[in-house]
Order: C-alpha cells, then structure tokens, then sequence
C-alpha cells in the first residue's frame, strides 16, 4: 500500500509525465532485482537445507545460479590454521574444466599456503572480491591453482570467505570464462548467500566428523573381532595388512619386537608393496637393531605417533640401516608408534603413510599389542613344551648309546640342528680324580684357530684350574662373555673368538651328586631348561660308557690275544677263493695283498683259464669298497657300436633305439670296483674314450649334457701280450701305460704243477655235490696223469676234464681221466707240442712244408728240396705216415 501510495503522489505532483515514465521505469527494475534476488537467496537457501552430500552442496549451488549468471564452475576450500594452508575441500566433479588437466591431482591434493599476498588480499575483504587470471596468476607466491584454470579456458575468479563463529573457515571459488563474468548483482547473491554456505559447510563437516567416528568405531570393531582369532605371526600380519589397507591401499608396515637381551628389536611381522629381493629380505629378517638408535627409543617413550622423513634422519646422522633402506624402497616418510601392553612395551609399528587419522592408528595399536601379546605367550608355552618333548626324545636317544661313538653322534646332532650351538669340549674327571681329560669335541668349530685348539685340547689340566673349578662348583653352570673374556685376558678366549659366537657356557656334569667332568658349549644364547636336562643326560650316559667300558676291557684283552694267535696261524695271504699255495702263486698273492688297499689300477695278465676274473674279484673282496658290488664287462663280447653305450651310458632319443636313459657300467661301479675283462679286444675308438674317463674321472653319457663325476678302482684283463699289440697299433700307448700300474701275471698251470692235486680235490669235491655223485678217491696214477699233462686250457681245462670224468665213473671212486690225445697238428703252441708223439711232429711238420712249396714234392723249390731229403725219401716217409694229397691241398 505504501508502495501505491508514493505512486499516486508522483503522478499528480509532477507535470512532466516523460520524466514520471523513467522514475517508474527505474522503480520497477529496482523491485525487480530485488524480487530476483529474493527469489534466487530464497532458492538457494531451501536448497542448501536439503544438502547431505558434500559435494551436492555445489551440484545444488551450480543450477541455480549458472542459469542466470556467466560461471563455470565452482569450488569449496577450507582452511588449516595449524598448518598454515587450505585445501579442495567441495568439488566441481563433473562441470569443472580443469579435470582433464594433468596437474588436476595435484591441485586437488595440494595445500596452499594461507601466507600468498593472493589468499591475504581475500582474506582482509569485506565481501566477495574478484580477479582477473591474466593479472595476478603470474605474481610472485601466487597459487598455481590460477594458471591452471587460465590453460583451460578460465578468464576470472571470485572469492569470498565462508565464516565461522566470526572467524574464516575456508573461501568459495566461483569461476568464469567471461573477464567481466561477475556483475554487482551477482555479487551481492553471494554475498547474501554466504551465510547459509558458510552453515551448510560446517553441518557437513559436522556430518562427515561424526560419519567417520561411526567408520572408525565400524572399523577398530571388525579390526578387533579380526584380531581376536589371530594365533600366529603369519595370521597377524595378515590381520594388520587387510586392516591398513583400507585406511590407505598403499600402506606398508613392519612391527618389530623388543628382543630378549631388552637392548636391540628385530623384524617380527611386516608387509612392504614394494617387491623385496632375496637378498635384501634374508639382510632385514636377520637385522637386530639397537634400541637407542635415536629413533626407535623416541617412539617406545612417545605416547603418541611419531611423525618422521627419512631424508633428515639421515642427515642429523641416524646411523641405523633400516633408514637407507626404507629411502632405498622410495619410503621417503614414515609414522613409528609403540606397542605396549599394560605397562610393558613389547615393540613398535611402523607405517609408511603420509595422511593418518591418530586416533585410529591408536585404537590399532592397541589391539596389535593385546594379539602380540598373546602370541608371544602361546610361543613361549609352546617353546617350553617343544622343549621338554625334545628332553623326552634325547633322553629316548640317550638310552639306546652304547658307545662314545654313539654319543658323541646323539650330542653333535641335538646340538646343531635343534639348539643351533656347538659343542667345544667335554673334559672327564680322570680315576686318579685330580685331573680331566678330553673326552669328546667338535674340531670342525675351531677351523680357524686349529693350532691353537690342537695345543690347547691336548693339555691335561687339573679340577683346581681357575675356570674349571668355578664351573665345578656352580650349580647350573657359568656364562662367559667372549669379548668380556679378551679383555681380561683369558688365553682361552682368543680360541672362542675365532667361531664368530658370543658366549661360552660352561656347565658342570655330574651323577648323584658328584662331579665326573664338564661340558663347554660355543652359542649366542641357550635355553637354560634344556641345556640343564642335556647335561644330566649326558652326564648318566658316559657314566654308563665308563663302567661299560671297564666291564668289557678284560673281554676285549681276551679277545685281542686270540685274535693274534688266529693271524699267527694264518698265511700271510689268505685269499680264500682262490686254490694253490705253490710258489708262483704266493707271488701273485703278495702282490695282490700290496695292492687290494688301495685305490690302484690293476692289469691282470695271463692265457686264457687261470682264473683272471678269480684275481680280480679277490682284489676288489680285500678292498675297502668290498661292500659294494664290483661291475664286470667283458669288452670281447660287446658289440663294436654299443660299447660306448654300455660303458657310459647314455640318454634317450640320444640315438635309434634309445627310448629309455641307460646308466652306463662306469656310473654302477661308483665308489666300486670295475672289472674289465678281455681289455685287449676293445676297439681303437673306444679306447680313446676310455682313457678320457680313466684320467678326467668323469663322463658324459651318450646324447648328455651333464658332467658326471665318477668315484671308481679299475681291474683290467687280458690274455694278449699289450706291449705286442702297442707295436702292431692296435692297441693305444697311453691306455696302456694308464693300465699297467701294477701288473700282476697270472703263471699257467703247467708252471705250478705242485698246485694240480689241490686243484682236483676241489673240483673233484664241487662237481661231486653239483652232480649228485659221491666221489670218495683218487686214484694216484690220475693225479700223475693230470701232472704229466701241460694244461693247454690252463685251470679252466683241468675243471672241464674233472666235471667229465666224474660224470663218466660208475663207482665211488675216480680210477681214470680222459686227457685229450689227439690234438690238432696245425698248432704250434708250446704246450700242443708237447703233448704230441715224435711221429705226430714228423707228420705236421712234412704237411706244412707242402703246403708252403704249393704240394711240389721233388725238383727245384720241392718240399725235398727244403727238408733236404730225396724225394724218394720224401715219399716213403709220406706213405708211412698217411699223408694224402687231402693233407696239404685242403680247404
């Protein structure tokens, strides 16, 4: 009404109705704006009460005003005065034109500093305040938010600060592409909007504050019930990894623990996203860290997280490894907090994270500490439990040791592989009970200091000796600090030094009481339940050794003495498989007895039947690789394109008709004994290979690729003359030599005729059992018969002729053999020609004269010519003797 009224008095009092036109023109629009503005403020601030989202609030702000203003887009940031700076705090997420910048992360993780004489000209404003980019983006301190909204587009910026209780809270950013895009209208809708902004931003932050309360609260709940099925380390870890991760997904840690010595902290459990090579991760498992190292004594007395950059650690000179390391992994900040439970601290966490909400990390902590508690505790049951199981079994091994030999294995596998310690000495009290002497010891522990040990081992000292006696009169045993010990000069500790290992525990051993000795072990540290039930097992079990040992000296005397009277009785060389005691034969046993012991090439030599393979086997049966099968090959009977195969094995699809790996002779015969038989029949290529293997001792199998290193005695034999074969080329110098180390000829048997009747009576005796025949006598014309005869066949012949004249006996006794008589005239052999008649020469010798002289039996070049005899003569003597044309012109 009032309104109407001012307009019906200017209506009538002014005369001028053009200008009345414009007052009211200019009234109008004046109502108008206001209306506008009204309506938008009106708009906005409904829409502001329905903003639950925190980035609805620009969503919201965006659509009512982009429609009837020039802007692009718009930003909230909030202030830290702690910090000095303010951040995105509201985002444009989707009409923002810098999104596709690719400084867009950075801005919207930076923090900028509130000290830019830009943010202080906003600041000190009284109401929205505007700026033009290409003006002020390139002044020194300026934000680098400016130019990067320039680069995409952006001509002008407004700027007004969201207050609270009075005090500014953070600013508003409003963009436009337009250099003019903010008109005194617009203006002054932010300015009257402001406040409504300014609630709505501090309910949201109030909403969020109390959202994350719940989600912490949410989270230490399912972090807690996680926590409280964790029975291990490995289950910890992982309980503490999946819950880090989802405060930050890059979030590594690693907690360690306060050790037993209460001064250094090693790795317990940890998680790094970084990929760690062996090397690096066995250096940090291993890692034993002193406590006051400057940083991890800072974090077990800080009640609260400790922030800390690992680039000025080390340069205020942090010594420590793990800071280069972890700047190594690119970690370049960290968070250290103590674990503690109740009033103990058991260690720290460390986080490799930048943003961390403190209060959260704490309530983590806090149940980290419970769960590593309990663990501890569990290992420490179950450490005390292993070691009295373990007790139970060394005290199971204990009762079955019947020898020093037995204990000393039971006490070095015990101490190595389940106390991970040393045994140094163990000294007895002698009978005489003034003075101790070694007993048992590891000599490998004092490699380095091996002649001081050897001095010092062999020393008898007394039970008044200053560290024997205070060990003696200990209860359970005495610690000596290695280096403690060198600096008071002990003369024992230079020797300890030498192991790498930092104490010695000296321990007393004794049985009902009373004192038999002491045990010296070399270790790091020792669990002082086992090492005292050790000791009292070991201390009944060479007791039980001593008393054994006493109770059995007059047997073992007994049976030393008998044993020499057997070894009196003996031959000096007994090789039990072999028959003949003659002459000949004891040489081959002496040299056979030089050389069965050791690992020496032997070539057997001899005709063919006396026994070769016999010799070769009673080597290998007197050698120290008798427990194992000895390999025989006989090289005459393998073919010329298997030999290689046969002796070195060979791979499959190596050849046709390899469809399976075959292990070669020579990989049989490791650590065995190879018999090579018939050695002069192997052919040339062979040879070469052979000797390869024989010099190198080792071998490739055929079609292989992996060198195999072979352990093996080598026996060869043969009937030919080598040194012959050598000259005629077939047979390679350089095996020979290789293979002539130690000769030993094997004489025939018409050269130990004293061994004929021994020889008999043997085969005589097996063929008799084989057979079913009882032979019970010889007669002695058989045993003349057999010694008259020049044994062509060697050994082998006379077992032949045996076995056939028993199966031709008809009684119990063996009255005749069947020597052969009629043996080939074509033989020259010495022993053929002695077996035959002067007549049976005469014919053989008159037969191959013919033959060389083509059958002409007179004239010039005749066989009469050549025997120097008539021809009549000539063939009188071939009439007498039957020989034929068929003789000499035969196939």
């Amino acid at each position: 009404m009032k309104n109407a009224g001012t307009k019906e008095k200017l209506q009538h009092s002014n005369s001028d109705g053009k200008e009345n036109d414009q007052l009211i023109e200019s009234f109008q629009l004046q109502v108008a704006h206001y209306k506008k503005e009204k309506d938008i403020l009106l708009a906005l601030s409904d829409d502001i009460t329905k903003v639950r989202d925190k980035n609805d609030l620009i969503t919201l702000f965006k659509k009512r005003i982009k429609g009837l203003y020039h802007i692009t887009h718009t930003i909230v940031t909030l202030i830290d005065y702690k910090e000095g700076s303010y951040t995105p705090f509201l985002l444009d997420n989707d009409g923002s034109p810098i999104r596709s910048h690719d400084r867009y992360s950075e801005m919207v993780q930076s923090h900028f500093s509130l000290n830019e004489p830009f943010i202080q000209t906003v600041l000190k404003s009284d109401g929205p305040i505007s700026f033009v980019l290409e003006d002020i983006m390139d002044k020194p301190d300026s934000p680098p938010f400016l130019r990067v909204n320039y680069e995409k587009g952006v001509k002008s910026i407004l700027m007004t600060c969201l207050m609270k209780e009075g005090k500014p809270m953070g600013f508003i950013h409003i963009y436009s592409d337009d250099v003019n895009g903010f008109s005194e209208e617009f203006r002054s809708v932010i300015k009257g909007i402001v406040p409504q902004i300014s609630g709505a931003v501090s309910n949201i932050i109030k909403n969020e504050e109390i959202l994350n309360k719940e989600k912490e609260k949410s989270f230490l709940l399912d972090f807690s019930s996680a926590i409280a099925t964790v029975k291990t380390k490995e289950e910890l870890a992982s309980a503490v990894h999946n819950a880090l991760r989802k405060l930050s997904p890059e979030c590594g840690f690693i907690i360690r623990r306060i050790n037993e010595d209460n001064s250094t902290l090693s790795p317990y459990v940890y998680h790094f996203n970084k990929q760690l090579d062996r090397k690096m991760l066995a250096a940090m498992e291993q890692s034993r860290f002193p406590i006051n190292d400057g940083l991890q004594n800072r974090i077990l007395a800080s009640t609260i997280p400790l922030f800390f950059s690992a680039e000025k650690e080390l340069q205020r000179g942090n010594a420590s490894g793990y800071v280069q390391f972890w700047k190594e992994l690119g970690i370049s900040n960290f968070v250290g907090i103590r674990l503690r439970n109740a009033e103990t601290n058991l260690g720290i966490l460390l986080l490799d994270i930048e943003d961390i909400n403190l209060e959260l990390v704490q309530g983590i902590c806090s149940q980290i500490s419970i769960a590593m508690s309990n663990i501890i505790a569990h290992e420490q049951v179950d450490k005390k439990q292993n070691e009295q199981a373990f007790l139970l079994g060394f005290s199971t091994d204990i009762t079955l040791v019947r020898t020093k030999q037995d204990l000393q294995d039971a006490i070095f596998t015990v101490l190595d592989k389940t106390m991970h310690t040393k045994l140094a000495m163990i000294r007895v009290i002698d009978d005489d009970g003034i003075h101790l002497s070694p007993f048992m010891f590891d000599r490998s522990l004092f490699d380095n200091g091996k002649n001081d040990f050897e001095k010092m081992s062999s020393m008898r000292i007394t039970v008044d000796e200053a560290y024997t006696a205070q060990v003696l009169a200990s209860k359970d045993g005495v610690m000596f600090n290695v280096e403690e010990e060198l600096r008071n000069g002990n003369d024992y500790a230079k020797l300890w030094k030498s192991t790498g290992l930092k104490n010695m525990y000296g321990l007393p051993l004794r049985v009902n009481n009373k004192p038999i000795g002491t045990i010296w072990l070399l270790a790091n540290k020792l669990s002082q339940l086992i090492v005292k039930g050790i000791c009292s097992q070991i201390s009944m079990a060479i007791a039980n050794i001593q008393a054994n040992e006493k109770l059995f000296a007059y047997k073992k005397k007994l049976e030393v003495e008998n044993d020499y009277l057997k070894e009196q009785i003996k031959t000096i060389y007994n090789f039990a498989e072999i028959i003949g005691s003659g002459e000949e034969m004891q040489k081959v046993y002496r040299l056979m007895s030089l050389v069965a012991e050791s690992n020496t090439t032997v070539l057997v030599l001899g005709e063919t039947g006396t026994g070769k393979e016999l010799i070769a086997r009673a080597i290998h049966n007197s050698s120290p690789r008798k427990d194992k099968l000895m390999v025989k090959v006989n090289c005459a009977a393998l073919p010329s394109n298997l030999i290689e195969s046969e002796l070195f094995g060979h791979e499959r699809g190596a050849f046709t008709g390899a469809i399976d790996r075959r292990i070669g002779k020579f990989e049989l015969a490791n650590n065995s004994t190879l018999f090579l038989d018939e050695i002069g029949e192997l052919p040339l290529d062979a040879q070469a290979k052979l000797l390869r293997v024989i010099q190198e001792r080792e071998l490739e199998r055929i079609g292989g690729k992996q060198v195999i290193k072979i352990d093996v005695r080598l026996v060869a034999a043969t009937n030919r003359n080598l040194e012959e074969e050598v000259k005629a080329g077939r047979f390679r110098a350089d095996l020979y030599f290789r293979l002539n180390v130690f000769p030993i000829h094997l004489p025939p048997l018409r050269e130990r005729s004293e061994d004929i009747e021994a020889l008999t009576h043997f085969f005589v005796q097996k063929y008799s059992r084989n057979t079913g025949r009882k032979i019970k006598k010889i007669a002695p014309r058989v045993i003349q018969q057999l010694r008259s005869y020049t044994w062509p066949g060697n050994v082998r012949e006379l077992e032949h002729l045996i076995e056939r004249s028993i199966l031709l006996s008809t009684d119990g006794a063996l009255e005749e053999v069947y020597i052969p008589q009629n043996t080939d005239p074509g033989k020259k052999d010495e022993a053929h020609l002695l077996n035959r008649s002067l007549e049976e020469m005469e014919r053989s010798y008159i037969i191959d004269t013919l033959k060389r002289c083509l059958g002409k039996i007179s004239g010039p070049g005749s066989a009469a010519e050549v025997l120097q005899i008539p021809g009549n003569t000539l063939h009188s003597k071939m009439k007498k003797l039957n020989i034929n044309k068929a003789d000499y012109f035969g196939n």
